[in-house]
């Protein structure tokens, strides 16, 4: 049998740390040698980090990625071929993937689909490629290209395959976002199938700043079946042996390669030779299919994952949590806890003048379940000073919501002299419904570094407070915390069904306004009340100048806040 070994390292990069980046790369290159490849591929931009961003518009750092890959390439085992994400130059830059071989850089392919919609926005830097170069490796034919290339039927997988190539590698920066996993490997076994190729498909994994990588590696046969797929969220080199005469075989039994010409693509194919066949055989390694996360756990390692590396690629070891006693900060709590550590996570709890009894002890005992330190500070005394001082300018007005308020901004005011004085970053608990309808306080409890529930719907929260307890077969997030009535706490009696409809009603009104931009008209179609709708899709958009001032937070919906929805802050347009 004429085999190819490949390994695929899911690795997690950090954008700018190039040499850090290069170090990664090298170690997991030195594994795939031990290890009996013959090629191994990294993620898309893998010298920079992804993505870089206006990073790109310095000279400096471009040149500096350069002499990066020079180095990976001297550096490198000489008997291997890497494919190697990097910045190429010339009259413009390319989003580009290097083969490397020998201690030389054998060739590069520009990458020519130029994703420029969600968070995407290449066009503002590369240029597109216009060719699609076959590389031959230890004795294969493989096609090299780059993310978005693999999206589209008539790309570069395309010409690749009927210029020769039996296997495509793609490399892939493709955040996560829920469910794209599995739309994500029937995209890919459609290009094998289709083009009779096999398809190593190698993603990034790990945070930076709003998105997550989730990793999930796959490689799909000629036939389009999925043989090998690494974890999700984790760092792994995934090995597989590739059977290049099954190709073959399987392009005998397709008589469509005959009736179809190269000439339809616009591609050029040029040939570049990189290594010769080894030597001798070798015996088969056994192929590795990681079972994919449930819908409930892949959301929650996003979540893990994105604070985790938010955490510290921007330099703070230590977080600081408010604990109200209800579900967001208690969720956001034992996220923190996942991904930090319970040394490095320190809740704080400031109870009001309203503040029940209940509020303080369900933040008592989640901090005692997770093993976190608690702070207790009675905001009393300041409350009861604000509101001394504002009796005059507030006199002959009725009491209400500026009142309300001032308990969350001096809860805020706190928890940042807290960050200020032990250096830890304040993560902020709202979750996307609060921040969709704008029930949430400017500079009170969205003041802090990092909104780790930021893309996370309420309806949803409750779902990973069980999905959390179920893990650890026992009720860290108290019963009474899932069970009780939310509310802000912020006057006798209240709760957020005062302000706003339940959110099982809320929140399937929200997804069709903010994510899939239905009209009144298609959501009240939908079975919507179109009194209700019409009064949530206002809060919607008055409160776009309250987001706008919103700490990042992890993008876990094909559409979130910030990167993906955007929409100008004076805007007189409604549509309904």
């Amino acid at each position: 049998m004429r085999a190819l070994r490949v390994g695929l390292a899911q690795i997690n990069t950090t954008v700018g740390d190039l040499q850090g980046n290069a170090g990664r790369v090298l170690d997991y290159a030195r594994r795939a040698r031990d290890a009996g490849c013959d090629l191994v591929a990294f993620p898309e931009l893998a010298v920079t980090g992804y993505p870089p961003e206006d990073l790109l518009l310095r000279r400096s750092f471009v040149a500096d990625n350069l002499a990066t890959l020079e180095r990976l390439a001297r550096e490198a085992p000489p008997d291997l071929a890497l494919i190697v994400g990097f910045v190429d130059a010339d009259d413009d830059i390319y989003n580009a993937a290097a083969v490397v071989h020998g201690g030389r850089v054998a060739g590069v392919y520009h990458k020519r689909f130029l994703p420029n919609y969600g968070v995407f926005d290449e066009n503002r830097y590369f240029r597109a490629g216009t060719e699609a170069p076959v590389f031959e490796i230890a004795g294969a034919r493989v096609g090299v290209n780059v993310c978005e290339d693999i999206w589209y039927p008539d790309g570069p997988s395309r010409a690749q395959a009927r210029a020769g190539a039996e296997v495509i590698v793609n490399i892939n920066g493709s955040p996560y976002h829920a469910g794209k996993r599995r739309f994500r490997e029937q995209m890919i076994a459609t290009r094998a199938s289709d083009e009779a190729v096999i398809v190593c498909y190698v993603n990034l994994v790990g945070g930076q700043d709003e998105l997550v990588f989730d990793g999930g590696s796959v490689v799909v046969d000629e036939r389009g079946d999925l043989i090998a797929r690494a974890a999700q969220f984790e760092e792994e080199l995934l090995i597989c042996d590739l059977d290049i005469e099954g190709v073959h075989q399987t392009r005998l039994h397709d008589p469509r390669r005959r009736k179809e010409r190269l000439e339809d693509s616009d591609a050029s194919c040029p040939r570049i030779v990189v290594s010769d066949a080894p030597a001798g055989g070798r015996p088969p390694l056994e192929r590795r299919l990681a079972e994919p996360l449930d819908a409930d756990a892949e959301v929650y390692a996003a979540l893990v994952t994105g604070t985790r590396d938010y955490v510290r690629k921007v330099g703070y070891q230590t977080a600081l949590v408010g604990l109200s006693g209800g579900v967001d900060s208690s969720m956001v709590a034992a996220i923190a806890v996942d991904a930090l550590g319970t040394e490095h996570v320190r809740g704080v709890a400031m109870p009001s003048r309203y503040s029940s009894e209940g509020s303080l002890a369900d933040a008592t005992a989640l901090a005692e379940g997770l093993g976190i330190e608690l702070t207790i500070i009675p905001i009393e005394a300041a409350h009861a000073a604000y509101l001394e001082l504002l009796e005059r300018p507030f006199a002959g007005a009725e009491p209400g919501t500026a009142e309300e308020n001032l308990q969350a901004r001096i809860r805020g005011n706190l928890l940042m002299a807290l960050s200020n004085q032990f250096g830890s970053l304040v993560l902020t608990t709202g979750n996307k419904s609060e921040y969709a309808t704008g029930y949430c306080t400017l500079y009170g409890d969205m003041a802090g570094g990092f909104a780790v529930l930021k893309d996370v719907p309420k309806t949803l929260v409750y779902r990973l407070a069980g999905h959390r307890n179920r893990v650890a077969g026992r009720d860290v997030i108290p019963r009474s915390v899932i069970e009780k009535p939310p509310s802000a706490e912020l006057r006798p009696h209240q709760l957020d069904t005062d302000s706003l409809p339940p959110y099982n009603r809320l929140d399937p009104i929200l997804e069709a306004y903010v994510e899939d931009d239905r009209t009144l008209e298609e959501i009240v179609a939908l079975g919507h009340n179109e009194a209700l709708t019409r009064r949530v899709l206002a809060l919607v958009d008055r409160s776009e100048y309250k987001r706008r001032q919103a700490p990042p937070g992890v993008k876990i919906t094909p559409r979130a806040f910030g990167r993906d929805r955007r929409l100008p802050i004076a805007n007189h347009y409604r549509g309904y």
